[in-house]
């Protein structure tokens, strides 16, 4: 998909809760998980933990307040709100018209929320391209938060240490006239047929929450879980994206006429080390040219690239007119890649 129309991130800021969680702390409440081979592994050694009454909601008010303070810009000149999270506030409605009405936002605006986990801010920034490039706004503001410690279980030793909070807020504007930002091209794709390599079974419509629902379980990995938990088949998973991402990325950059070393900087959803290393290996790509920034947050699911950016930009790794590969993938199962001036 080739752009018509230039479509630039203006900014991107982020939020994670006050609370952090160490692998010491988990080392001492449960020392058989061998935090040192799990840290050696996953490439995390802590991460931020929503507080009992914290909410995505929350840390999507809190990012998005920095943004539109540090650019600035004024609220009733946004024109659309697209809010992507899979721990909303309400099961009804969604979490973009309540961000709406706390930030000011005008009515005139739309708001729509999107389930979508790793993968989130990839399709994000693709359905903002076409709104901008319809005519249905100039200047969007796109919501990545999740509150994922909510629905782990204590007890999982697959996702208790891997998994961080976190919200971004990313200002996605109509590019100006002679500005070099733009997409230059995206690829979505998806595999509902491996739904069950990471899913919540419980606490939708198909399964109502029960008291046999509510009930733990330990399966043969010693992990425990309620059947509304995340439950994650971390090996298959790994296993699809190292197979699939190349695939992509590499097609890609062929049609686009490039390489990997036409590439300033590659942003991969910060899954785990394991899974970055692969992904290194398979695409041939120097490691100085990759941002890797999990170790004190954790997988912040569809906030993982867009923070990574931030702070990428911050250090002064990420600077305007680099152009920049932008890789998600995760539960669905779904995966897709941006290729994009900065």
């Amino acid at each position: 998909m080739n752009a018509k129309k230039h479509v630039a991130i203006d900014r991107v800021e982020y939020q994670l809760p006050a609370r952090i969680v160490t692998n010491a702390q988990l080392d001492q409440e449960r020392p058989d998980w061998k935090m040192d081979a799990f840290q050696e592994r996953s490439g995390v050694r802590e991460r931020h933990i929503a507080a009992p009454d914290e909410t995505s909601l929350d840390l999507a008010i809190g990012a998005a307040r920095k943004l539109l303070n540090n650019l600035p810009v004024d609220p009733r000149t946004i024109n659309g709100v697209v809010f992507c999270t899979q721990t909303p506030e309400h099961p009804l409605p969604s979490n973009a018209f309540l961000l709406q009405a706390e930030l000011g936002i005008p009515q005139t605006a739309m708001a729509f929320d999107y389930n979508l986990a790793c993968s989130g801010f990839v399709y994000g920034l693709a359905m903002i391209q076409g709104l901008i490039e319809i005519g249905l706004g100039t200047k969007i503001l796109l919501i990545n938060a999740d509150t994922y410690s909510k629905i782990i279980n204590p007890g999982d030793r697959a996702t208790r240490g891997l998994f961080g909070d976190g919200a971004a807020a990313t200002l996605i504007s109509a590019a100006s006239a002679g500005s070099s930002s733009r997409i230059i091209d995206v690829d979505l794709a998806s595999s509902g047929g491996d739904f069950l390599s990471f899913y919540v079974p419980a606490g939708g419509v198909r399964m109502p929450a029960s008291d046999e629902t509510r009930r733990e379980t330990t399966d043969l990995s010693g992990n425990t879980r309620t059947q509304h938990d995340i439950h994650m088949d971390g090996f298959g998973v790994w296993k699809f994206i190292a197979r699939e991402v190349p695939r992509q990325i590499a097609a890609l950059l062929l049609r686009n006429g490039l390489s990997v070393e036409d590439i300033d900087l590659f942003f991969f959803h910060q899954a785990s080390k394991m899974t970055l290393d692969s992904l290194v290996a398979r695409l041939k790509i120097p490691l100085e040219r990759v941002v890797i920034n999990m170790e004190l947050i954790g997988n912040t699911v569809s906030a993982s690239i867009p923070i990574a950016m931030a702070d990428a930009e911050r250090s002064g790794r990420l600077v305007r007119g680099q152009r920049i590969i932008l890789s998600g993938f995760g539960a669905g199962l779904s995966w897709g890649t941006v290729l994009m001036v900065y």
